[in-house]
């Protein structure tokens, strides 16, 4: 059996052919029951991002086209999709696995949800019954190697993103977020991803201030906050603990003078300020007020770089622990070389016994003393056994093969004194 995983990432294709190979939810299903008809394809599982598509599959000796695949099922130009795909084979193909599973192969590096995205691409596979078997188990590794990463290196504790920077910020600032008020100035990607991660953080209360209050209501629904439009934004200010701010004003949306009103109303009661517009949305003179705390873009950046290199060492971690699994993996694959060697040695000892034990018990049917039947028994059965590798044996020896010699000297004898019940003490 052979591991395959091929696809494209953000790495090899652009955004627009990474579209075009992206696998609906609703029809996994089908592909991957398609895929398995492909000749050679014994298991298979589809990863579908919006930053990678990826095929796992185990093979048989006839290797398919995956390539022509995919370029069949999304109506594209085989030789266009051959020059973005990757392809790795079994432990290249396992290291990916791990790889890609860990966060080490992601936009963000040690983004967390791409474990979530693989366990939910073995799950759809494992119910669509397109792997049950060795594949299955090979997942099953690749996720535990994954949770080690997450929990023996801290990969993921340090925010990389200016939205989540801008969370994190808020965290350490306030004991409890469950106990805040947020107000978000704008509509646009960044202040969504702050919303979101407010939301997972259980921020007691979020409004949303843009200018087109439609925007801002869908994201409040999103988020179950409330939607304001910006001519309201002194209002909601008074009773807002957080601000974090990004729209495209050409001018300052928050001044001195605004967040001078709001701060005698709050009782000085602090405000928490995050501006990461450029041009920026608050004016600098608000960050000399007493109870204001300010926070730039710049500020998140400088934060964000130090917490990148504290991933980047992180991640030189993870790749250690997946070296030291892959060395695992494949030392358990060379032991099971040795399984069917074991297994027709054993029928062959138990042949003989067989032989032997039938011969005896019609002996002692016949009247023969029981002691001498046991002792011809034992005698008898143990010739049997040695004959062979005493052939052999001499056979090495007259050869002068003595690296063979000593390879059966470990084999054959033991090192260990047997205990007094003959067992030993392994």
């Amino acid at each position: 059996m052979k591991l395959l995983a091929t696809g494209v990432n953000h790495t090899t294709a652009e955004l627009s052919l990474r579209e075009r190979l992206t696998f609906p939810e609703a029809q996994i299903p089908a592909a991957l029951q398609d895929l398995r008809r492909l000749p050679g394809v014994v298991e298979a599982a589809l990863l579908s991002t919006c930053n990678r598509t990826e095929i796992y599959c185990l093979t048989s000796d006839e290797s398919p086209d995956l390539t022509q695949w995919l370029a069949r099922w999304h109506g594209l130009d085989g030789q266009r999709l051959r020059e973005a795909l990757y392809r790795h084979e079994n432990d290249a193909a396992l290291r990916h696995m791990m790889r890609v599973a860990g966060g080490l192969d992601s936009l963000v590096l040690g983004e967390p949800q791409i474990l979530g995205q693989m366990r939910d691409a073995y799950a759809r596979a494992h119910e669509s019954g397109a792997l049950n078997g060795e594949l299955a188990r090979t997942f099953q590794q690749v996720f535990s190697v994954a949770k080690r990463i997450r929990t023996d290196t801290g990969i993921g504790a340090n925010p990389v993103s200016v939205a989540y920077a801008a969370v994190s910020f808020a965290r350490h600032i306030f004991a409890a977020l469950r106990d805040s008020r947020a107000l978000l100035i704008g509509a646009g990607d960044m202040i969504e991803l702050v919303a979101r991660h407010l939301r997972d953080q259980a921020v007691g209360h979020i409004t949303i201030a843009n200018r087109t209050l439609s925007r801002a209501e869908a994201l409040a629904a999103e988020v179950q906050g409330q939607a304001v439009s910006l001519e309201e934004v002194p209002v909601v200010l008074e009773k807002a603990d957080i601000v974090i701010t990004c729209t495209a004003s050409p001018v300052p949306v928050l001044g001195k003078g605004v967040v001078e009103r709001a701060l005698k109303k709050r009782r000085h009661k602090p405000i928490f300020m995050v501006d990461i517009a450029v041009p920026r949305d608050i004016e600098p003179e608000v960050g000399k007020l007493q109870d204001v705390y300010l926070y730039t873009v710049d500020d998140l950046h400088e934060a964000i770089e130090e917490n990148v290199r504290q991933r980047q060492e992180a991640a030189r971690q993870a790749e250690a622990i997946i070296d030291a699994a892959l060395d695992r993996h494949e030392r358990e694959r060379r032991e099971l070389a040795a399984v069917d060697t074991l297994r027709s040695y054993r029928e062959q000892v138990l042949t003989l016994g067989e032989e032997e034990l039938r011969r005896s018990l019609t002996q002692l049917e016949g009247g023969a003393d029981p002691a001498d039947v046991l002792r011809r028994f034992q005698r008898t059965l143990l010739n049997k056994v040695l004959h062979g590798p005493s052939v052999q044996l001499r056979r090495l020896a007259a050869d002068n093969r003595g690296d063979a010699l000593q390879l059966a000297r470990e084999l054959l004898l033991r090192d260990d004194e047997p205990d007094s019940d003959g067992t030993g003490s392994a």
